[in-house]
């Protein structure tokens, strides 16, 4: 009786036997295991020195950029009003839904990657590949968008626009037509090079930037409070209300600041290198996505009570409600609190690509180069050296604010992949695991003798053994005792009824969760698109709330997996509420999607299309998984025992 489970009959899609891969299809939904080969191979790792502060730093640094300096102003002049703290919150609670299934994920499987290796172990290989080149694309452009925007800042402390030294001061070059950045590509370099001296070195230079930023904005906090008690709140004291543009303008606010939570997920591509990720993932981005909502709730009350929201500037709302109040000295510690905040967020900006670099260069999707640890500060240098030139050039030439919408799609993807990898997980997880074919002795070793064993089980007593292609000579000490009295017939039938229920109960999983997306799809697409005709508009929004719900009916009706307790590493966070938690997080984060506009999705599907090329031509033929084994869970260990039994 074989162990071998052809990707045909499984769920996850390699191949089976030496035959390896099949090709075709079966390349982009096969799965990879937790623990990637190459970890469990006792290859290179990456330093585990991070522990809660270090995780609460870089979610706080990477998510607090300069953008909430100036989010108060413009959301409160357009969308919520004195409501402002509401759409904060609200937007908090949005990302809350996504950091739960973040944090269920990271202690579960504590790799680097992020969303990439989450979908790749849930998903399949060509939905990961896509997720970890977007996340690819949102890091370039979100660190040299940053980066643009620390010299302006820097410029106002030195005592204007023109006040930077000329060698570091932005110069417009006739002969390009461009304007170049001297200052941002210097700060790239630096900050790319605190990052190859270690993990641990470059959290702290975060850290302490992170709390020049904090102290900042609890300076608004404070002395904004004194300064709203002394004048008496005008900002309250408004004759259009708590909510001038109704509700739907606070809910519109919400979604305008929910980018400004989105920094969290920094903290899940550093996973492998946190020492306890199963205690320390979940605190940490909770920690800090705690920490950002209270600090953006209290600005925003404080400077919306300060000024008239009709009277906000736009650009430098904070700066403008301290000297409107003769504290004009106020705008050196606003403007040193944007500078520390861009810095910050530019280290958190940085960090993770090398690692996705290297998760996919580890998978075979990309060159090794990528891969490569330096032995001496176990950080991947030659991918971190990469990504600050690659930033460091866009910086210097280009002004990629324009681009700012592409780093929302790499975001909101991987926010809606993740949700969905909860969902699988608990409904359908793997039930077989990818093994290099360095292991077919092995494999083949462990398949005859379980082969052996269950023949010569079944000549001494051929009722106490009952074998399947998933769990082969498994006994069923739980059935024999009940059935012993009944006739053969009926003995078998039971075991064969919970075989096809389970089979069943996966299948009917499996497409509920298809389904669910799917009405997803078409419930906020049909909402958005206002150039639909009314009759299609209608019945397409019908069909995918119908399709959402029933979605939600059924996964709340049927069991979850039992698999699911033991699926990767167990005693971490688990994620509540699910399924209506998850299917919430997929609803608001494909709505967002759906919504970027069509200029921010065409410049994303030239990327997206040179991405498929990539993993067509070279990333499928090296893929790690190309000539893997799939075996049942259940197998892997004892294969992995019989290996190393056979090695020493």
């Amino acid at each position: 009786m074989g162990l071998l489970v052809d990707s045909k009959d499984g769920g996850g899609g390699g191949g089976s036997g030496k035959q390896g891969s099949r090709g075709g299809l079966n390349s982009f939904i096969r799965r990879k295991q937790v623990d990637s080969v190459h970890v469990k191979s006792g290859g290179q790792q990456l330093a585990k020195e991070l522990t809660i502060p270090h995780l609460v730093a870089i979610g706080v640094g990477s998510t607090i950029g300069a953008g909430v300096y100036i989010l108060v102003g413009t959301v409160a002049r357009e969308h919520s009003g004195p409501a402002l703290a509401i759409s904060f919150l609200i937007a908090g609670i949005a990302a809350a839904l996504s950091a739960f299934c973040y944090a269920e994920l990271a202690s579960r499987c504590p790799s680097a990657g992020s969303a990439y290796h989450y979908t790749y172990i849930c998903i399949g290989e060509g939905v990961a590949w896509l997720v970890g080149w977007a996340l690819v694309l949102e890091y370039t452009i979100g660190g040299s968008a940053v980066a643009r925007g620390i010299s302006p800042n820097l410029a106002l402390l030195f005592g204007g626009e023109d006040s930077l030294p000329a060698f570091i001061a932005r110069q417009y070059i006739p002969a390009l037509d461009m304007v170049v950045d001297p200052c941002a590509a210097i700060l790239v370099f630096i900050v790319t090079g605190l990052l190859c001296v270690g993990i641990k070195e470059s959290t702290l230079a975060q850290g302490i930037v992170t709390t020049a930023n904090v102290c900042a904005m609890i300076f608004v906090i404070v002395a904004g409070t004194y300064l709203g008690f002394k004048t008496g709140w005008a900002g309250y004291e408004l004759p259009t209300g708590y909510f001038p543009f109704g509700v739907n303008g606070m809910l519109a606010g919400s979604a305008t600041v929910f980018f400004a939570y989105v920094g969290f997920d920094t903290v899940a591509s550093a996973a492998e290198e946190v020492k306890n990720p199963q205690r320390d993932l979940p605190l940490g981005i909770g920690a800090a996505l705690s920490i950002c909502c209270a600090l953006y709730m209290l600005v925003s009350i404080v400077i919306v009570g300060l000024v008239p929201y009709h009277e906000m500037d736009p650009d430098t709302p904070i700066s403008t409600a301290f000297a409107s109040h003769g504290m004009q000295w106020a705008a050196y510690v606003v403007t040193a609190g944007a500078v520390t905040a861009l810095c910050s967020s530019l280290m958190g900006s940085i960090l993770p690509q090398p690692r996705i670099l290297m998760a996919m260069a580890r998978d075979g999707l990309l060159p090794s180069f990528f891969s490569d640890i330096n032995k001496r500060t176990q950080v991947p240098v030659k991918s971190t050296i990469t990504t600050g030139i690659v930033a460091a050039v866009l910086a210097f030439f280009m002004d990629v604010s324009q681009l700012a919408g592409m780093v929302s799609v790499g975001t909101l993807l991987a926010f809606t992949m993740v949700a969905i990898c909860v969902l699988i997980l608990r409904y359908v997880p793997p039930d077989e695991v990818p093994l290099p074919s360095s292991l077919q002795e092995s494999i083949d070793s462990v398949s005859s003798w379980r082969g052996r064993n269950s023949h010569e089980i079944s000549e001494e007593d051929p009722k106490a053994y009952v074998g399947s292609s998933k769990e082969s000579t498994k006994p069923l000490l739980d059935k024999v005792d009940i059935l012993v009295e009944l006739p053969l017939i009926e003995k078998q039938l039971p075991f064969v009824n919970y075989t096809l229920s389970e089979d069943k109960r996966r299948k009917i999983a499996g497409w509920t969760i298809m389904f669910t997306c799917v009405g997803v799809f078409l419930l906020t697409y049909s909402a958005s698109d206002l150039g639909l005709p009314s009759f299609l508009r209608y019945t397409l929004c019908g069909a995918g709330g119908i399709l959402l719900l029933l979605g939600l009916v059924v996964l709340t009706c049927i069991d979850q997996d039992e698999a699911r307790h033991n699926f990767g590493h167990t005693g971490g966070f688990i994620c509540p509420f699910v399924p209506l938690l998850p299917i919430v997080c997929i609803l608001i984060n494909v709505y967002l999607l759906i919504n970027l506009g069509a200029d921010t999705w065409a410049r994303v599907t030239i990327w997206l299309l040179v991405g498929v090329v990539i993993y067509l031509f070279y990333g499928r033929t090296h893929s790690s998984l190309e000539d893997a084994i799939y075996v049942p869970a259940a197998h892997a260990d004892e294969i992995f025992r019989s290996s190393d039994n056979y090695v020493s």
